[in-house]
Order: C-alpha cells, then structure tokens, then sequence
C-alpha cells in the first residue's frame, strides 16, 4: 500500500474522525486527566503506546488465530483480554519506572483496559478489513488525535484556574463547554480527506 494512503488514514484518524470531538468517545478519561498538563502529556504517551501496540498484537491475533479456527464472534472478549495484559503490563513498568506519574495517573491507568477507544480500534479494523501497516496507522492516528485533545484540553484547563468564570461554570460545566467548542473547531476538518 502506498504511504499516501497511509498518511490520510492517519490524518483521518487524527482530525477528521477524531474519537473525542466527532465520535464522543473516551471522555471518562479526557475529563479526568485533562486539569494538568504533566498529567495529560503522560496519559497521551501511555494510551498511544498501548492504542498501536494493542492494534497490532488484536490484528495478529485475529487473522492468524480467530479466523482460522472459526472464533470471530469472541472478537470484543479477546480484544479486551489482549488490552487489559497489555495495560497491567505498562501499570508495572510505569510504577517501576516513574511512580510520581503513576500515582498522579491513580484509576485512570486502570481504566485504558476498559475505555471505548481502546476497544474500538481493533474493532473498527476487523470491520473495514485493514492491512496491518493500515492497522498500525490508523492505530497511530486515533492515539496522537486523542493526545491532541488531551494536550489542548489540558492547556485550556490550567488557563481557566486564572480565569474569573461565573460559579454556576466552574469545573466540570466550562470544561464541556470548551470541549463543545473544539469539538465545532474540529468539524471544520471534515471533508478535508474522503476515504
């Protein structure tokens, strides 16, 4: 496949059909790490990580396993089991490695096991039959849109400590509306690639 193709679907994945602002989706945690940016930018490399890393290892598993022995319809139990090994072993590294993250990450690393875009991608790779180099990019694309969305939220968050916002906005009210507010800002990349 050649890379032009490659490159739009990660565009796509990224921007256009952004799983946070177009499709709704992995907003417990983009609403619960979203108030510091430090928190933001570590969850975003950890759920990129874990979102091609899964993408790969579900796509592997299902061609070279599922389907030949006839198991596609446990597609959503086996994914989540391949998601939820693949968390608890970045939960150990993180702890081992960078525990003053790990902590200020608490149940939301927990969470990466069950959250819908985890669970979405392989998901919507078994249902538009992608390659696995597609697989990977489109993988790649719905972690670094979903960073995206973190690293602006977040910045928009830190902002409004300083901001004078009236009590009946403050906290999680101003936060969806921003986020609706993106979500506009992003709709305008829609119709930028057709695939």
């Amino acid at each position: 496949m050649e890379f032009g193709k490659l490159f739009e679907l990660f565009i796509a994945a990224a921007l256009i059909n952004n799983f946070v602002f177009t499709r709704y989706l992995g907003l417990c945690i983009f609403f619960g790490v979203t108030k510091k940016m430090d928190t933001s930018i570590g969850m975003s490399i950890t759920f990129t990580s874990v979102m091609v890393i899964s993408a790969a290892l579900n796509w592997i598993i299902y061609k070279f396993i599922m389907i030949p022995l006839g198991l596609g319809f446990l597609e959503i139990v086996i994914f989540i089991g391949v998601v939820a090994g693949f968390v608890q072993a970045a939960d150990t590294i993180m702890k081992k490695v960078s525990p003053g993250l790990y902590y200020k990450l608490g149940i939301y690393l927990a969470l990466i096991t069950t959250n819908c875009i985890i669970l979405a991608v392989p998901l919507l790779n078994v249902s538009e039959g992608y390659s696995f180099m597609e697989s990977m990019f489109f993988g790649f694309g719905s972690g670094v849109g979903f960073s995206l969305a973190m690293i602006i939220m977040a910045s928009i968050r830190e902002k409004l400590e300083l901001a004078d916002v009236p009590k009946a906005f403050q906290g999680l009210p101003i936060s969806f509306i921003i986020t609706g507010l993106i979500a506009l800002a992003f709709m305008g990349f829609s119709g930028l690639i057709t695939l």
